[in-house]
């Protein structure tokens, strides 16, 4: 599995995308009648809760610092606060089907982001797998626009939600080498925090205890272990890349909802459903392999030394996965690879 970094960024990003997947139908039931802040911070409070649980020990990963306050203040503003009120409110506007489907634009979004800031390759096969998308995306967003102006504005609410994550996604990639569960449980703290006590401003009314109980179950699972399995993705496999396997997401969204009685699909809404999938599957048969020249760097974070790019010494032996600050001497091979934190290479 070392050996093949897209095959291991594409297993984590995709078991993340089912955790979040199932959690918007899910999001849309026990957050019925709460309000959109109250529902954001029930469900970050679960991920904090998440994150707290799965700290692992200092040696294993590299922990954050006072240097990654200002990115995990924006993290938490977009990802954490802004996006789930944004959905929570769309949600409540259209159907689950057409939202979880919709919740695609967010590799859209990430991958010209990733394109703009990191400089990660958008090949023509890559080009074309974002148009498929976008054009699904479009068809969805017609077919809830002839459903009324209301289904409209919560349509509109859900892709503002994805413009949001994607700028999380896109800032998180620095934070991608940080101990995950750290980040996890920083962001979704501020997160929940922050819309507790808009939610307290506003007199959004307090839910029920049933309801309370499953957002933080969702929260813990769709957003907090969804988001550490998140960040590992980006490790291995880069911010653009992790995006695009995240987007099988949306169906597993919509296939939960149909199992949950959600009967709002249509013609327009399967056109848009298979486009997307067809951009995914072009995705994720990118195959990118160059020689290529790694100049040499110095950074902290978790890593191996059966990788190809790590062989360093140690005074003593190193066993399996651990984190050190480390040096990379300049080295030109060839290989298949990803823009992970070690190949961030002009093309």
């Amino acid at each position: 599995m070392r050996s093949l970094p897209a095959r291991r960024g594409a297993l984590l990003a995709l078991a993340a995308a089912l955790l979040f997947g199932a959690s918007t139908p899910l999001v849309q039931r026990f957050g019925a009648g709460i309000g959109s802040f109250a529902t954001a911070s029930l469900l970050y409070a679960g991920a904090a809760l998440a994150g707290a649980l799965l700290q692992r020990h200092v040696h294993e990963e590299a922990g954050i610092g006072w240097r990654d306050a200002g990115r995990l203040a924006l993290v938490a503003l977009f990802g954490a606060a802004l996006a789930p009120v944004l959905l929570a409110w769309g949600l409540q506007h259209t159907s689950a089907i057409s939202a979880s489907l919709l919740l695609t634009l967010e590799a859209v979004f990430t991958a010209l982001l990733a394109r703009a800031l990191y400089r990660e390759t958008l090949d023509r096969r890559v080009s074309l797998a974002l148009t498929l998308v976008t054009l699904g995306a479009m068809l969805l967003i017609v077919d809830q626009g002839s459903a009324g102006s209301l289904r409209l504005a919560g349509i509109a609410a859900v892709a503002l939600a994805t413009a949001a994550w994607a700028l999380d996604n896109t800032l998180s990639r620095a934070l991608a080498n940080r101990d995950p569960a750290q980040v996890v449980l920083v962001k979704a703290t501020l997160g929940a925090l922050a819309t507790a006590a808009l939610a307290a401003l506003l007199g959004e009314p307090r839910p029920a205890l049933a309801a309370a109980l499953g957002l933080l179950g969702v929260g813990a699972t769709g957003y907090g272990l969804s988001l550490r399995l998140y960040l590992l993705a980006q490790r291995s496999f880069g911010a653009a890349r992790t995006a695009s396997v995240f987007a099988f997401a949306p169906f597993t969204g919509a296939l939960v909802a149909l199992a949950m009685g959600d009967r709002g699909g249509s013609l327009w809404m399967l056109s848009g459903a298979l486009l997307m999938i067809g951009g995914i599957a072009l995705h994720l048969t990118e195959r990118h392999e160059h020689e290529h020249l790694h100049e040499a760097l110095e950074h902290e974070h978790a890593h191996s030394h059966d990788d190809g790019h790590h062989d360093h010494v140690h005074d003593s032996p190193a066993a399996g996965e651990h984190n050190h600050r480390h040096r990379h001497a300049p080295l030109r091979h060839t290989h298949p690879h990803v823009p992970d934190e070690h190949h961030g290479h002009r093309h």
